[in-house]
């Protein structure tokens, strides 16, 4: 026995045999207060005896007997594992017909030629010894009906007649277990095991029920071809009557099995420890149950309590000790036997009588740390005799917990059943018997739950990509999780294409094994909190396999194919093509599409195609490779079955007609030697076809023709097999020569200066000598009257389609003299011409002048020079001249109105104020109207002496502080506009544009000094550059349009040298020259000083 333990060791390798150390072992341990005693330990070595020697006849039976070849294997200890084999140590099959019982024998219900061997073996494996043994061969040779018949017929004299017959066919008889009935006992917990194996020809089945009741759904087992019937946890319940019944097709044979379940003795209560104080009653309980019902005994320290000292505290009564004013002699260990025939239970209960004042066994000052709305539970492991009444209190001055809110355990362990943020504190538990009273604190933390706020989401990703998986952890501010990434419930694999950060999961370059669920786990060392997701991998399909072609017609084939994986996205649709090995070498066609669900298609064919086949698979992401080609299959030659299309008459010359068509390609010839039979006759005539066989071309000249006639045309396909139906005749039509006729009775009406309308009459059908295309009008300027000089005659073109009589002539020159012509014009070109018609156009307005500059500025004088309109469209009466001054601010003055004489090409303008801008606006006049204007600016020069003057008066003192006064104010003014416009002031950008000041000189008007509003009169056209300009420049009437600069809203006021003030300016948009308008701003020093002066 070792040392301070009880374990017993036994040492079979040096200390003798096992069969020595055989028998029944008890422990039992023993102190002062008593002795405990264990239960039976039983020794039994083990055993693994050979088989017997015995000599086994061969054994001949005829097919279709039945046969059970016996184990009996020796008898070992633990009891045998028994298996059939050969000498190749291979097991034998067994089946319906063939298989192993219960007990080792091997059963044939019948018995088949194929059973003949010599090496049936019997094997028994002991694994307690590791060993297995080996019963002797078993020869068994069966014989057929012929076989046996041919033996009978050597064996006997010719005179002799014997009919040997294999066995009939036979109801079912059981080979195990015999007769009608038979009883089983199986023991409460353990598995029953019910066999019934029949004999019979054909081969019968077996099926299981039981009388008055149902099998047990979740603990029955069918085993051995149902020939075994297993029902597991048997209890008393599953005591009854159970039928097998074995049929086959002849009848049928049932066997009842009675079923008692026995019970080796169990607990319904096992005694319990005691711990009484002196004085004390108490009891003690052992209830057990069993079949048979067990009986009970008890012992006291290991004696049989009948034999032991008196205790007058003690009374026993069957399965039941009471005790009444124990003292502390009463100590003792109890023992408790109950047995039956199939075993016993011995239980120990020790009853031990102290005095003992309360002890609490948990640490002081323990800290509780929990999880918010979770239950808390605070222990006090306590001590002492009598029992101690435990107490909690929250607090220090807090009253006792009752029931109500908190659970008090009998251990004295207080539970929070939802413990929440209030429940935070000290907690006293106070322990009290008679003897004395104990307390202890303990303090509890509620803590935050840790939680997912931002879950993984399920994910669809192709092949190849790259996916992310986001998980947002909130968890208590104390507490520190720690995130793990799992995959399938496992570690992620290892590899760098997975990559993590606080909040991500991504997974680059995704294969198919990614797919799977993730799973974001959130630890901490009071909590955890998951979340996962499913990411599915799809791809386009793989390619499908295995093309096979079958029910190979002449103009059909079944094709079968294997669908490839479809990667998680199910296949929608197969697309399969074809390639024409003969016609089209390596060029794939479509031939058909199939439901996602099919694999196999039947494909209609054409003669004479080497057909190869190959098929595609299509999902939701995309189309598969194309799978490999099948194999060829050539389609028989046969006739056309189609003529060509397209097929055309047309003449190229007046004397022919050319036949065209589309020829048929080499799919569509359907053999070889294909040709064409062309075929022609006048359609009004009563000529036969004429016909002509040709190559495989697409056109066929006749010639000889006449001129535009009709023909009906035929193109027939043909090859070695023969025609194709027949087509369907087109008309078309010999050559087209020029029209004979020009159109008559042409005339002219002029609508307008611009525009003019012509009539004529249609020429006869049969001049025409083609198709009629329309016709053609010629027409051409022969004189302009306001340019009397000849120039290069243009002519224009103008084709009416069809057999229009009338058409418009636009775009015409005003007040010129024109000249037509009309002409009939067919397929093959125009035909004669008609007289020349000639017409005059009216007068209309001029174009703008071609160009206007000014010249010789002077204080009070500006000099114009112009050229004439480039088109004067007619007979110029005067030229109209306005202009109007532009003060400082861009507004414009008074609009002053002036005619000149058409002949003029200069004019000089006085009286005009000096230092002063003025716009021009000039344009020309017919008796029609006003033409397009041209517009310049110029300004008149500066007084010398007046300068000089200023100057002067520029460097007196007065004048700096009045201009410092001047200044200041209008800094003051810009400010209050700035303030006024950020409120909703609007200032026009094209108003801007219209107007344009010199920044150096800003003219007064003469009459109050103020300035005037510009604005542009006619066109509201922008200002240009060169008004800016040497004064003698000359202004383009194409130039005319530019803007001068682009004005932008916010531009900030600039001094100039002489501080004059450079401002924002705006100019009002009218649709007419204002007059009169003041200025709101400032003028500049030197108007300032012409006003003052």
């Amino acid at each position: 026995m070792k040392p301070g333990s009880g374990t017993l060791v036994i040492n079979i390798m040096s200390e003798g045999k096992a069969e020595t150390y055989e028998g029944v072992y008890q422990c039992t341990a023993r102190n002062e207060r008593g002795a405990a005693v264990s239960n039976n330990i039983v020794v039994r070595p083990s055993r693994s005896p050979l088989w017997t020697k015995e000599r086994l006849e061969p054994i001949i039976l005829r097919n279709g007997q039945s046969l059970v070849l016996p184990c009996r294997p020796p008898i070992g200890l633990p009891p045998a594992i028994i298996f059939w084999m050969d000498n190749s140590f291979q097991r034998l099959p067994q089946s319906e017909r063939v298989s192993q019982g219960l007990n080792g024998d091997l059963y044939f219900s019948n018995v088949l030629p194929e059973d003949t061997r010599e090496d049936y073996i019997c094997y028994a494996r002991f694994n307690h010894t590791q060993t297995i043994q080996q019963k002797q061969p078993i020869s068994l040779k069966v014989i057929s009906v012929d076989e046996l018949n041919e033996t009978i017929a050597a064996n006997l004299s010719d005179t002799e007649f014997y009919g040997a017959k294999s066995s009939k066919e036979r109801p079912p008889t059981f080979l195990t277990p015999e007769g009608n009935e038979s009883h089983k006992e199986e023991l409460r917990g353990n598995v029953l095991s019910l066999e019934c194996i029949a004999e019979g020809l054909p081969t019968p089945v077996i099926y299981w029920i039981k009388e008055d009741g149902t099998l047990p759904v979740n603990r029955t087992f069918y085993r051995n071809f149902k020939k075994t019937l297993q029902i597991t946890h048997v209890s008393e319940a599953d005591s009854g009557n159970y039928q097998c019944i074995a049929k086959n097709t002849l009848g049928a044979v049932h066997h009842t099995i009675s079923v008692t379940v026995k019970a080796a003795p169990y607990w319904i209560v096992a005694p319990q420890n005691l711990v009484l104080s002196p004085g004390e009653n108490g009891t003690l309980i052992c209830r057990a149950n069993g079949n048979p019902k067990p009986r009970i005994s008890w012992l006291t320290n290991g004696v049989p309590v009948e034999i032991a000292l008196d205790d007058p505290s003690r009374k026993i009564d069957g399965d039941t000790i009471m005790f009444s004013n124990v003292q502390e002699s009463s100590s003792a260990v109890y023992q408790c036997n109950a047995s039956n025939k199939y075993g016993y239970l011995l239980a120990n209960a020790f009853v031990n009588v102290l005095a003992e004042p309360p002890r609490i066994l948990t640490s002081a000052n323990t800290l509780y740390q929990v999880i918010a709305n979770r239950p808390a539970l605070l222990d006090c492991a306590f001590f002492g005799s009598p029992m101690p009444t435990i107490e909690w209190f929250k607090g220090t001055k807090g009253s006792a917990l009752h029931e109500d809110i908190y659970i008090l355990h009998d251990n004295g362990t207080l539970e929070i059943p939802v413990a929440q943020k209030d429940s935070t504190g000290t907690y006293t538990c106070v322990a009290r018997n008679k003897l004395g009273m104990a307390k202890n604190e303990v303090h509890l933390e509620i803590k935050d739950p840790t939680r997912i706020i931002k879950q993984p989401e399920y994910a669809v990703v192709q092949r190849g990509s790259t996916v992310s998986f986001e998980c947002k952890v909130k968890h208590d501010h104390t507490l520190i999780p720690t995130i793990m990434w799992l995959k399938d419930n496992g570690e992620l694999p290892n590899d760098e294409r997975f990559s993590t950060d606080k909040d991500h999961l991504v997974v680059s370059d995704v294969k198919d094994d990614d797919g799977g669920t993730y799973t974001c786990a959130a630890n901490t060392t009071l909590d955890s909190a998951s979340a996962s997701a499913v990411l599915r991998v799809v791809d386009v399909p793989n390619p499908p396999f295995d093309l096979e072609l079958t029910n190979q017609l002449d103009k059909s084939v079944q094709l079968t194919w294997t669908p490839g994986d479809d990667n998680n996205s199910p296949i929608t649709k197969f697309i399969i093509e074809y390639e024409d090995a003969m016609h089209e070498a390596g060029l794939w066609r479509h031939q058909a599409e199939v439901s996602g669900t099919q694999t196999t298609a039947q494909l209609k064919l054409s003669p004479y195609v080497n057909y190869s086949f190959r098929v595609m698979a299509e999902n939701s992401i995309g189309r598969s490779m194309p799978s490999d080609a099948s194999e060829p299959y050539l389609t028989k030659a046969a006739e056309p079955d189609q003529n060509p299309t397209a097929v055309e008459g047309l003449g190229t010359e007046p004397d022919n007609l050319v036949i065209t068509w589309k020829p048929l390609n080499g799919f569509q010839s359907n053999g070889p030697g294909l040709q064409y039979k062309v075929s022609w006759r006048q359609k009004d005539g009563d000529d036969e076809w004429t016909s002509v066989v040709v190559a495989n071309v697409s056109k066929y000249i006749v010639s000889g023709t006449p001129t535009f006639v009709p023909y009906l045309i035929k193109v027939q396909a043909l090859n070695d097999v023969g025609f194709a139906p027949e087509p369907a005749a087109v008309m078309g039509h010999s050559g087209e020569d020029l029209p004979m006729v020009a159109p008559g009775n042409v005339r002219v009406s002029v609508v307008n200066s611009t525009l003019a309308e012509v009539h004529w009459d249609p020429v006869p059908p049969k001049s025409v000598r083609g198709h009629l295309q329309g016709y053609r009008i010629y027409y051409w300027m022969t004189q302009s009257s306001s340019k009397r000089h000849r120039r290069h005659i243009e002519k224009k073109i103008l084709t009416f389609q069809g057999s229009k009589t009338h058409g418009m002539l636009p775009g015409l020159q005003p007040y010129s003299h024109y000249a037509l012509n009309v002409r009939v014009v067919n397929g093959k070109g125009e035909g004669p011409a008609s007289t020349d018609r000639g017409f005059h156009t009216p007068e209309g307005v001029p174009s703008a002048p071609s160009s206007l500059k000014i010249v010789n500025p002077t204080l009070d004088s500006l000099t114009l020079e112009w050229e004439p309109p480039s088109h004067p469209n007619g007979i110029l009466t005067e030229y109209i001249l306005k202009y109007q001054p532009i003060n400082s601010t861009h507004e414009l003055g008074p609009l002053v109105d002036l005619k000149i004489p058409a002949n003029k090409t200069r004019w000089t303008l006085k009286n005009l104020n000096f230092s002063t801008r003025y716009k021009f606006y000039f344009y020309a006049q017919t008796s029609v109207g006003s033409g397009s204007q041209i517009t310049e600016e110029a300004i008149t020069t500066v007084d010398e002496a007046m300068a000089s003057r200023q100057v002067d008066i520029a460097t007196q003192g007065w004048f700096i502080g009045l201009m410092c006064a001047v200044a200041l104010l209008i800094l003051i003014l810009l400010i209050v506009c700035f303030i006024r416009r950020n409120k909703g002031g609007k200032y026009p950008v094209k108003e801007k544009e219209d107007a344009h000041a010199d920044p150096e000189i800003q003219p007064m008007k003469e009459d109050d000094g103020t300035f005037g509003e510009y604005s542009d009169a006619e066109d509201h056209k922008p200002l240009k550059k060169g008004s800016r300009t040497p004064s003698d420049r000359t202004v383009k009437k194409e130039d005319s349009d530019d803007s001068l600069v682009d004005y932008g809203e916010g531009v900030n006021g600039q001094f100039n040298e002489d501080g004059s003030f450079i401002g924002q300016y705006s100019g009002k948009k009218e649709k007419e020259p204002a007059e009169g308008n003041e200025s709101s701003e400032a003028p500049s020093p030197v108007n300032a000083m012409n006003s003052f002066v």
